[in-house]
C-alpha cells in the first residue's frame, strides 16, 4: 500500500523519554509513566494500559463551576504506562518548560494538558465583574511542562510600556504583570445610537515581563458550550 499519508513526518514520533513532546503542531503525544492532568474530552488515541479519571466536584468548586462552566467536568487525571494523544479542534499546540522560581498565567480556555508536579491557582482579572468571559486565569508555577492551545500562529509582545489586548486573543502572560481592564471605545453620540466599535474593552497589562497573544479573537459562548470557551478548565481545578 502507497500514499503519501504514510510519509516520515505522519509516522509517531518515538523518543526514550517519558513526557508531553509535539506529536505534530496540532497533537500533543504524551509518552506516560505515571500520571499526567488533560482537558476532558481532548483525548484523540491512546495505546498501551491508561486510565482516565474525571475531576471536580464538591464544595467551592461545584459552585464556582455550575457559575462559570455548566455542569460538565472540564478536567481529567490521566495515568498508567502508554501513549496518549490530545488535540482540540486541530489547534496549534505549544509546549512551555516551567523552571523552579517561574510563573506563568494562563488563560483557562487555553490549557491543555500539564504535568501533575506543576501547582496552579485561580485569579480573577482586575476590574471585572462575574458575568465577563476570560474573567479568570490560571496561574502555574514550579517545574514541569504545560501544553497550550492558539488559534495560529501568536505574537509574543514584550511588556515595557502600557500594553492592551483583547481579551478573547489573549493566551498567556507574565504572572508578575498587573493586569486589568481597559475602555478601548470612546463613549460618544455615535455610541448613544448603536454605533460600536467592537473594541469596547482590553485587557491592561503594566510592568516587565510578556504577553502571548493569538490572532483569532474567540468569541463568547453561552449554555453547556461555554465550558469550552470561557475558562472550560476552571471548574476541574477549583475541584
Amino acid at each position: 500500500m502507497r500514499s503519501s499519508l504514510f510519509s516520515a513526518e505522519n509516522l509517531e514520533q518515538e523518543s526514550a523519554q517519558p513526557g508531553m513532546r509535539l506529536q505534530n503542531s496540532k497533537m500533543l503525544k504524551i509518552e506516560l509513566n505515571g500520571e499526567a492532568m488533560a482537558r476532558v474530552g481532548s483525548m484523540v488515541a491512546y495505546q498501551g494500559q491508561v486510565q482516565f479519571q474525571a475531576l471536580g466536584s464538591g464544595g467551592l468548586g461545584k459552585f464556582l463551576k455550575q457559575k462559570l462552566t455548566g455542569e460538565g467536568v472540564p478536567l481529567m487525571k490521566v495515568s498508567g504506562q502508554g501513549d496518549v494523544f490530545l488535540a482540540e479542534l486541530a489547534k496549534d499546540v505549544h509546549i512551555i518548560d516551567l523552571e523552579p522560581g517561574d510563573s506563568l498565567s494562563i488563560n483557562g480556555s487555553r490549557v491543555l494538558a500539564f504535568d501533575s508536579t506543576l501547582q496552579y491557582d485561580i485569579r480573577m482579572v482586575g476590574g471585572t465583574g462575574m458575568a465577563a468571559s476570560g474573567l479568570f486565569n490560571c496561574v502555574f508555577s514550579g517545574y514541569g511542562r504545560i501544553a497550550i492551545t492558539t488559534e495560529g500562529t501568536p505574537v509574543v509582545l514584550n511588556v515595557d510600556q502600557p500594553t492592551y489586548v483583547d481579551p478573547q486573543a489573549a493566551v498567556c502572560w507574565s504572572a508578575s504583570l498587573q493586569t486589568g481592564y481597559h475602555r478601548a471605545e470612546q463613549l460618544g453620540l455615535g455610541t448613544l445610537i448603536g454605533r460600536r466599535t467592537g473594541e469596547a474593552f482590553t485587557m491592561s497589562f503594566a510592568g516587565q515581563g510578556f504577553v502571548v497573544v493569538q490572532p483569532s479573537e474567540e468569541r463568547p459562548v453561552t449554555g453547556s458550550g461555554a465550558q469550552e470557551q470561557q475558562g472550560g478548565l476552571l471548574g476541574g481545578l477549583l475541584s
